[in-house]
């Protein structure tokens, strides 16, 4: 039973810590990415370009994460 207990919380922490990384990124990203195309809007294609691929980089890291604890609760 607190084996069971001890899978739990270690999947919270691994998708609390996992999740909180790239949440962050994503957030800067899409505001120096809005930030850069209010300053040059004619190279808005590039910036976007640019920024949805960061952005699936940083999402990534968390579905790492989701991997790990999926592993952790159900190993």
């Amino acid at each position: 039973m607190e084996s069971e207990s001890m899978k739990l919380l270690a999947t919270a922490i691994v998708m609390a810590v996992g999740t909180v990384g790239p949440a962050l990124a994503i957030g800067m990203l899409a505001s120096k990415g809005l930030q850069a195309i209010g300053r040059n809007p004619e190279a808005s294609g590039k910036i976007q370009t640019a920024m949805i691929l960061a952005i699936a980089f940083a999402e990534a890291i968390a579905i790492y994460a989701l991997v790990v604890a999926l592993i952790i609760k159900f190993v």
